[in-house]
């Protein structure tokens, strides 16, 4: 039976809808790239569990009348501290893969993410007129990396999110196992076609052909030095994606970046890699005011932006739900995820007492019985 979900997607009442239903169409191997993680996936499922470990405790009798979920993310106004994060390959899903996304991004008023392995070009998503950001893969020849950046200041993206915590691909063994291997249609169209082809050959027993594309391609040796050459190449906004330790945050810092996004890659490099809201306090505590705090990886709902909000995040990217929102319906389904996640929002931040995003900051949690680390205090 089809989900009335495909037709009619704003009979869904949560993200999670999207995903059953996504999750019972798609092939299942492409079903398995985009949920699966590396390992024994024992990150992928703490992420959630992290998230479900943290409770927020409501402030009463404040007036909430007026409650907005306004924010800004590098500068920019935005109609809630959510931005689509990076997520490669969006054809294999929907036709329109990335423009799908981008579009829904634009009408919901917060910035897409798009990514060097996007199956389409950057110029077609900037065209369409929305907030786009550019997330970097270091290359092995550095002068390639600079030219994408180059590139994406060109078609008019206003920020950089260098991805630090991919020098390969993580051991995903759904991938393996499926033999995964992406269809002539679907390609990486910021990289060379020659180099994109490994990602199409059939592939050995011990790894997905997207894994060895990406360690033909990706540079292993990506460092500070890195980093620094990156902030004086570009003018833009520069984020750096993959933090977990707060020393590393502290060094972004100092190095210059504009945000740093709390990440374990979804669960799908380090497995055993501490999830990132429990990651969260300590790197917001540590960075202070130097710089913005994304995070990702786990976010399943408007409660969850709220919880990490109240922690010390000043936004959240939004990866998965939307992948299971363009399967299932494609830009409306996409649309319909993101309107989800601002009604979800602005619900958990009245009830919570906060008329706005900056209150949610001053909000205190508990995780499993004992006060959360919250850098900003509480009242």
């Amino acid at each position: 039976m089809v989900s009335p979900f495909v037709t009619e997607p704003e009979r869904a009442q949560s993200l999670a809808d999207f995903e059953q239903a996504a999750l019972a169409v798609l092939p299942a191997d492409v079903r398995d790239f985009v949920a699966g993680g590396s390992g024994a996936e024992t990150t992928l499922r703490a992420n959630r569990a992290a998230f479900d470990r943290v409770f927020v405790v409501p402030r009463i009798l404040r007036d909430v009348s007026a409650c907005t979920t306004d924010a800004t993310l590098l500068g920019r106004s935005v109609s809630m501290p959510v931005a689509v994060a990076p997520v490669a390959y969006q054809r294999l899903l929907h036709p329109e893969g990335e423009l799908a996304v981008a579009r829904a991004a634009k009408t919901a008023g917060v910035p897409f993410t798009a990514t060097t392995m996007s199956s389409v070009p950057v110029e077609e998503l900037t065209a369409l007129g929305g907030t786009v950001w550019f997330q970097l893969y270091w290359l092995r020849e550095a002068e390639r990396s600079l030219n994408l950046v180059r590139r994406a200041e060109d078609a008019g993206c206003e920020a950089i999110v260098l991805t630090v915590d991919v020098p390969w691909m993580g051991r995903r063994i759904r991938d393996i196992r499926n033999r995964f291997t992406l269809p002539a249609q679907v390609t990486a169209e910021h990289l060379a076609h020659g180099a994109e082809s490994a990602a199409h050959r059939r592939p050995g027993d011990e790894v997905s052909a997207v894994a060895a594309h990406t360690r033909q391609a990706f540079s292993s040796s990506v460092t500070w030095r890195t980093v620094r050459a990156l902030r004086e190449w570009t003018s833009l906004p520069l984020v750096l994606k993959g933090v977990l330790a707060p020393e590393d945050a502290v060094r972004a810092a100092e190095a210059g970046v504009d945000a740093v996004v709390v990440s374990n890659h979804g669960g799908r490099q380090l497995d055993g890699a501490l999830p990132g809201v429990e990651a969260l306090g300590p790197v917001a505590k540590a960075v202070g005011a130097h710089c913005q705090v994304l995070m990702d990886s786990g976010v399943r709902g408007g409660t969850d932006v709220l919880r990490a909000l109240a922690l010390g995040a000043d936004g959240v990217l939004v990866g998965r739900p939307l992948m299971w929102g363009l399967a299932t319906a494609g830009e409306a389904g996409a649309a319909r995820v993101l309107a989800l996640l601002a009604d979800e929002l602005r619900d958990a931040l009245g009830l919570s007492g906060c008329a706005g995003v900056a209150e949610a900051a001053r909000l205190r949690t508990v995780r499993t019985g004992a006060e959360a680390v919250n850098p900003y205090g509480g009242e």
